[in-house]
């Protein structure tokens, strides 16, 4: 019954009803107290293994539905770190050539284009083929380890692309530093290098400012622009698959995300980030 297909389990539980029938009558009709034993001792063997068999299915199909789900996962993950890589770096060089194309007649500032636009190319490759890397774990021998993903001490790279790119962005940091546990700190990366590209492609001739807050049991980073004279896609901004990467970002960690337009002009992103107990008192012993 737990093998093979019904037709031949009731082929079989017929047979052993019958057998067992015969082997016990002697030649006789049995009485029904013993005639009625082989049938349900049968019935009770077969609807055990059919039991058995269906609940095996539902563990095999939750077992399909968890992988898939653990795929969908982490193909949204991928999407996330291709969108921020590509957003960011892709956004920066296609500005550094533009700038460079209309400043020819001005050497030095063609060169630090330039060098800015070869920066952030090696950056982009170095990032994706660390992300390739991921997609390759397991599959191929790693030849060396790979490099640490980005984090907090990476904002001041960020405020300083930003600046080379034509946006003036101001940095700031409030409360006492301490170390974050590697995915916040990827996480305040991603949203702080998402939001600048977002000002750089939307806001036009903004100004921006970058606040990272060290609170006892959370972090919170605000990115915020004063909307230079790109206000009207500020609709488009806060409708983009940046944001809502974002969202999924700050969601994974328990957080929570602010984006949109504000009262005075301008667009302002902020994500409160918590930190567990253990983290906290953690860094509260530390700081102490």
């Amino acid at each position: 019954a737990r093998a093979c297909p019904g037709r031949v389990t009731a082929l079989a539980a017929v047979v052993t009803v019958a057998v067992t029938l015969l082997s016990q009558s002697d030649g006789r009709i049995p009485p029904w107290q013993d005639a009625i034993t082989p049938p349900l001792t049968t019935l009770i063997v077969v609807g055990a293994a059919m039991a058995m068999n269906r609940w095996q299915r539902e563990v095999d199909a939750n077992r399909r539905l968890l992988a898939d789900r653990a795929v969908a996962d982490e193909r949204r993950r991928i999407a996330r770190e291709l969108h921020d890589i590509v957003a960011h770096h892709i956004t920066t060089m296609q500005l550094m050539a533009g700038g460079a194309r209309a400043n020819l007649a001005e050497p030095e500032v063609v060169k630090e284009a330039l060098f800015t636009l070869e920066s952030s190319g090696r950056l982009a490759l170095r990032e994706m083929r660390q992300l390739l890397d991921v997609l390759r774990d397991g599959d191929e021998p790693a030849v060396a380890p790979s490099r640490p993903q980005p984090g907090i001490d990476d904002l001041d790279r960020l405020v300083t692309e930003s600046r080379s790119a034509g946006v003036p962005t101001e940095f700031s940091v409030q409360g006492q530093r301490r170390p974050l546990p590697p995915t916040v700190a990827l996480t305040v990366f991603r949203i702080t290098q998402e939001a600048l590209t977002n000002t750089r492609k939307h806001a036009g001739a903004a100004h921006a400012s970058v606040e990272l807050t060290y609170r006892q049991d959370r972090v919170v980073v605000e990115v915020r622009d004063d909307g230079g004279d790109g206000s009207p896609q500020e609709g488009a901004r806060a409708g983009g698959y940046g944001l809502i990467g974002m969202r999924e970002r700050v969601a994974l960690h328990g957080g929570t995300l602010t984006a949109g337009p504000q009262a005075d002009g301008g667009f302002a992103v902020v994500a409160d980030l918590p930190l567990t107990a253990d983290e906290a008192v953690q860094h509260e012993g530390a700081h102490r």
